[in-house]
């Protein structure tokens, strides 16, 4: 989908009279962007008069987000957030074979000023689960689980686990390329081979939380084309 054809109805995986969430496309912001004036909360307030984001996912993550239709819609998911009560699950392409089963990173992130963390005894508690999903030659699907929202989070609690995300050279992550797994892989003349895909391989996967009813739901956001042709490379050429 073209960015001048984005529109947020065309997003929507799950709506009801209180909450509509939708599969963010990469490269774009959750909400305003200073260099861009496209970003989901814009879009949101294109079809709802009084649209909310409730979290937020960085400019190149893609994936599930959760915009309350009303104040008291963003409330109760707001305290459910506080409360630790929402249940996001990412997936993550990181550089490496790694095996990991409920691995707790508990660090703290203190945030600076140009834009990046790090780790460092006097920032915020964070705290994030990660579990192996699929092990490649040199790479691995992994489920993350942040139990904290902190910026950056996973991307830099992975990198402590010497695992970064492909692709995410701001904490250290490669760019993929499909010549490293390819056997015979061609080139045109005259070009340069590009990488596969032109950000980190990090996608909101999954968001679970109840609803004003009480009823809990989950919901699942099908991965975009670049996460797909990356993962497609590794499981065809990879194993």
């Amino acid at each position: 989908m073209t960015r001048s054809k984005l529109s947020l109805p065309n997003l929507v995986l799950f709506q009801d009279n209180d909450f509509i969430l939708v599969n963010k496309p990469p490269f774009i912001s959750t909400l305003e962007d200073r260099n861009d004036p496209s970003n989901i909360l814009a879009l949101a307030r294109q079809v709802e008069p009084d649209p909310q984001v409730c979290h937020r996912l960085d400019k190149d993550t893609s994936g599930v987000l959760a915009i309350a239709r009303n104040p008291e819609a963003y409330r109760h998911l707001s305290m459910q957030f506080e409360n630790r009560e929402v249940v996001k699950t990412y997936h993550a392409i990181v550089d490496g074979a790694h095996f990991f089963e409920n691995k707790l990173v508990d660090r703290a992130i203190l945030k600076l000023n140009d834009g990046t963390v790090k780790i460092a005894r006097e920032g915020k508690p964070a705290q994030t689960y990660f579990n192996t999903e699929q092990v490649f030659k040199n790479h691995t699907l992994i489920k993350c689980n942040p139990i904290t929202g902190r910026m950056h989070q996973i991307r830099i609690h992975l990198t402590t686990l010497n695992a970064p995300i492909t692709g995410d050279d701001m904490y250290g992550g490669k760019p993929f390329m499909v010549s490293s797994v390819k056997r015979n892989f061609q080139l045109k003349k005259w070009t340069e081979e590009q990488p596969l895909i032109k950000r980190m391989a990090l996608h909101a996967f999954s968001i679970e939380f109840a609803l004003i009813s009480g009823k809990k739901i989950r919901v699942e956001a099908p991965y975009p084309k670049d996460f797909k042709a990356l993962l497609n490379q590794l499981q065809t050429h990879a194993r």
